[in-house]
């Protein structure tokens, strides 16, 4: 429960209020009622462990208990709207009067108690909560979208290391399929040059059995 005692007055006499704990805060709130200057103010006492917020405008003040922990943002928030609806509220000229105490405990009282409920349970996000929610979130998309471009990058990366790695195979590969043609090449000639000699060999072997050796017979012939 972050939201302990709230209400409304005019100067130091209670118009509303409503008290969500137990312990009875009357004496502390009455002691800093009577300490609130007449002019527009807005601040914060201490109070042991609790903190006392009020919002002091147009000779009404909007005052409520809240816990350390709190805060001061949203008590402030919860004195701004509980004024909106006091400033609106059909009963509220009675207070431009001199009241008595607790005049309006039985219509106001019930609008402090749901307003004190709704902010100890779900309260509303203000604008800068409303902000820095929305900042946070826009950061979290630029840290995934980072990440992509990031986790893209290092495939764009390992793409052209693969390309790279395929061009030196192919070069690798015309550097060798030339070795081999030129191996080839001279086999072939070789091969050539073997088989013209062959050629000649058998030729003359085949003449110089009708001419003989040194080819004399058909020379005389």
């Amino acid at each position: 429960m972050s939201l302990i005692h709230a209400l409304v007055a005019r100067g130091s006499t209670i118009l509303a209020e409503h008290q969500a704990g137990e312990r009875d805060f009357s004496q502390a709130t009455q002691a800093i009622l009577s300490k609130i200057p007449p002019n527009n103010s807005k601040l914060t006492y201490v109070w042991e462990q609790y903190l006392f917020h009020y919002i002091s405008e147009g000779g009404s003040t909007y005052l409520v208990m809240a816990d350390d922990s709190a805060g001061r943002r949203m008590p402030f928030t919860f004195l701004a709207e509980l004024q909106q609806k006091f400033t609106s509220f059909p009963s509220a000229s009675t207070s431009l009067s001199s009241p008595p105490a607790y005049a309006l405990q039985g219509t106001f009282g019930p609008v402090i108690a749901q307003l004190m409920n709704t902010y100890n349970t779900a309260p509303p996000t203000d604008e800068l909560a409303r902000a820095q929610s929305e900042l946070a979130q826009v950061k979290d998309i630029m840290v995934q979208n980072v990440e992509q471009i990031l986790s893209r990058g290092e495939r764009i990366e390992l793409l052209v290391d693969k390309t790279d790695t395929m061009a030196s195979q192919a070069t690798a590969f015309r550097r060798g399929a030339r070795t081999v043609r030129r191996s080839m090449w001279w086999k072939n000639k070789r091969v050539v040059g073997l088989s013209v000699v062959v050629a000649l060999v058998l030729f003359w072997i085949i003449i110089a059995q009708f001419c003989g050796a040194g080819l004399n017979h058909c020379g005389s012939n």
